[in-house]
């Protein structure tokens, strides 16, 4: 049974704005699933129907086979939500966002406080519980609004901006303890801008635009799709000049920093052969650009001529 599953979903808003066009969607138990694309594109607008936040015009969504026209709030009593916005009291401890959230869903205070416990230490934030949520810091805050959404332990996390203004730091400390809730059976759907973050944590995605699904597949079968690759190569001796490689474009940016850009289907082994040959030694590698980027700049822009 799918985690989520979205038939032919539109929504078309009092001011005459069709958001979503009859969308398609489903995402499998225990998924680390991606829903991206460029604001205004109708990512929101889906969460919020999923979440009955926002009323949908016409189709079908199910959560875990739960309809949520006629089953509701046995549909809603699956998903955990970590909205784009902070929308805590900033007044109150951080101890009690959490444990208050919990009576939301009938958890006994006892239960509340120890899941409270749990999630606030993982997330680093139990010594800072009896301090008023104002102040912490941006971190911080985007931390404990994973925690509230988890007191119910759903199985349905839905996670709209989730690292938005935080340090590369703490992103990737939630990176960790996000792909560690996943592993445990969570099925996760994550919107996000840092595209990068998207490739490093989910298997699938699909990529919405002006309110229409334009690709829907595996994370590895969509970015096979990327035409060329750019990489830097740090290396090991300083170079003079950049090198010749046969069938490799390169360019050199420092004397130890050599960029090479790779054709889609080209060997990476086949490039470190020609390094060798030159004597060139890699220490390290990394991608220039954000492939999934340059990916959905290409899907939208393949889309556009087709339609024209």
């Amino acid at each position: 049974m799918p985690a989520l599953s979205i038939k032919n979903l539109t929504k078309t808003y009092a001011n005459g704005v069709q958001a979503l066009k009859g969308i398609d969607l489903t995402v499998e138990a225990g998924d680390f699933y991606a829903l991206l694309g460029p604001n205004g594109a109708g990512k929101t607008t889906a969460i919020g129907i999923v979440t009955s936040l926002v009323n949908k015009t016409a189709g079908q969504v199910e959560i875990f086979g739960h309809d949520i026209d006629s089953d509701l709030e046995t549909a809603k009593s699956c998903i955990g939500l970590v909205p784009q916005e902070f929308n805590m009291n900033f007044f109150d401890s951080v101890l009690n966002v959490v444990v208050n959230q919990a009576g939301y869903y009938g958890i006994e205070r006892g239960t509340a406080i120890e899941r409270a416990e749990q999630y606030l230490t993982e997330l680093k934030l139990w010594d800072r519980r009896d301090e008023a949520v104002r102040r912490l810091s941006g971190g911080m805050k985007r931390r404990l609004m994973i925690a509230r959404s988890l007191i119910s332990e759903p199985r349905l996390l839905i996670l709209d901006e989730p690292t938005a203004g935080v340090d590369i730091e703490i992103r990737r400390s939630m990176w960790t303890f996000l792909r560690r809730i996943n592993e445990s059976g969570t099925t996760i759907i994550l919107t996000t801008h840092y595209l990068e973050e998207a490739e490093s944590l989910c298997r699938d995605v699909a990529i919405i635009d002006e309110g229409r699904i334009i690709e829907d597949a595996p994370m590895s079968v969509v970015l096979r799709k990327l035409q060329r690759e750019v990489f830097v190569l740090n290396l090991r001796d300083p170079l003079m000049a950049s090198p010749s490689l046969d069938g490799f474009e390169t360019a050199l940016l420092k004397e130890h920093e050599l960029e090479v850009t790779l054709n889609s289907g080209d060997d990476l082994n086949a490039l470190f052969s020609a390094l060798n040959e030159k004597d060139i030694t890699v220490v390290s590698m990394r991608n220039k650009a954000n492939r999934l980027e340059e990916l959905f700049m290409g899907l939208v822009e393949n889309k556009q001529a087709s339609s024209a």
